[in-house]
């Protein structure tokens, strides 16, 4: 007799019938969903401690009565998707570079979501508008990478992503593909023969974005998922949000940094959390988050450092935040290793030798 397959987790009877949440939580849980999209696959479901109330899976896809309050200082669109919105589907922040955003569903929904106000709403770009937004890239020379985002693209059937992937190829200055991506983690089985065979692409260096957060994501399963993509010629990045009672300690960066290298998946970003509606509760200071990348500096591998970036509200970009090991002075430079101890440093510069006609 087969298994019946399970479902994805979408209410609070859901959720309680999952052993994932109390009855007590059930009402709580369906006001959250009525604001936000819940959805929590079965390979989540399984990675949930429910003894554990501050487990960090639950925290991360578990909805909370803390969801609805919003500060003031949290924005609707945090970093600024509709000030660089040029037709639907394409946001162009960087002359290089677009994002293509071809769903607004995902397998899951964390928390956290920069995008929380938009994904889980309609079906994605209709075939007319796919098409304006293929031509928009195609209009521009200067665009370089093509980030697909959304929503998670992944969730998208081979068919449809082997159908992105071509019509990609055939614009001649696009050179690299990028696909944000949590299915690897959130649910691996998705990630057949015939999704890896669709992300290929014959005119493209193709690159995936695995977001994860918790050594704990990085199961079996999703450490298989991730090597069937790796096998077949795809380069494999991650990106992490910092995330209070989920990752805000050294030991568990480090177990993570160290779980995706060994996936053969390099550390990527580091996300300082963007202030969405309803996140206060997972956040960090920078001044912690710098803290933490100087632990970090002293413990792990080069290939297992990731950058620490801030999206700037409004649309203004990504950039780096880490710590500054480098002091210049009118006395001189002075740098601080991993362990806090701080050596001066000379630049010894040579003046550039004067040729014989005498100039330099």
């Amino acid at each position: 007799m087969t298994q019946q397959k399970r479902k994805t987790l979408r209410t609070g009877a859901d959720l309680v019938a999952a052993g994932v949440a109390k009855p007590a939580q059930a009402a709580a849980i369906d006001r959250v969903a009525a604001r936000y999209a819940v959805a929590v696959t079965p390979a989540v479901v399984d990675l949930i401690d429910p003894a554990d109330p501050a487990d960090p899976i639950a925290r991360q896809f578990v909805p909370d009565l803390a969801e609805l309050a919003m500060t003031r200082d949290e924005l609707l669109d945090p970093i600024g998707d509709e000030a660089h919105a040029k037709v639907p589907g394409i946001v162009h922040r960087y002359a290089d570079r677009v994002l293509l955003k071809p769903h607004h569903a995902c397998p899951v929904y964390c928390r956290f979501c920069f995008r929380r106000e938009v994904v889980g709403q309609g079906d994605g770009l209709t075939p007319a508008q796919l098409g304006e937004a293929l031509d928009y890239i195609r209009s521009d020379a200067r665009i370089w990478e093509v980030i697909l985002t959304g929503g998670d693209p992944l969730i998208l059937s081979p068919r449809r992503i082997a159908e992105v992937t071509v019509r990609l190829g055939q614009i001649v200055h696009v050179k690299v593909l990028r696909w944000h991506t949590r299915v690897p983690v959130v649910a691996p089985e998705r990630v057949t023969a015939e999704l890896v065979a669709a992300l290929k692409s014959t005119t493209q260096a193709v690159y995936i974005g695995l977001h994860a957060n918790h050594p704990r994501e990085l199961t079996p399963a999703a450490r298989a998922a991730c090597a069937r993509l790796v096998d077949a010629g795809l380069v494999m990045v991650s990106q992490t949000v910092l995330l209070r009672g989920v990752n805000d300690d050294v030991e568990t960066l480090d177990q993570l940094m160290r779980a995706l290298v060994e996936a053969r998946v390099k550390p990527y970003y580091l996300h300082h959390l963007d202030r969405a509606p309803g996140t206060s509760h997972f956040r960090t200071s920078i001044v912690h988050g710098q803290r933490l990348m100087r632990q970090l500096r002293g413990r792990l591998s080069g290939l297992a450092q990731p950058t620490y970036v801030l999206d700037i509200p409004g649309g203004h970009g990504k950039m780096p935040i880490g710590p500054d090991y480098l002091d210049v002075t009118e006395a001189g430079i002075s740098i601080t290793d991993f362990q806090g101890v701080t050596h001066s440093y000379c630049e010894c510069v040579p003046e550039q030798a004067e040729t014989t006609d005498g100039k330099r």
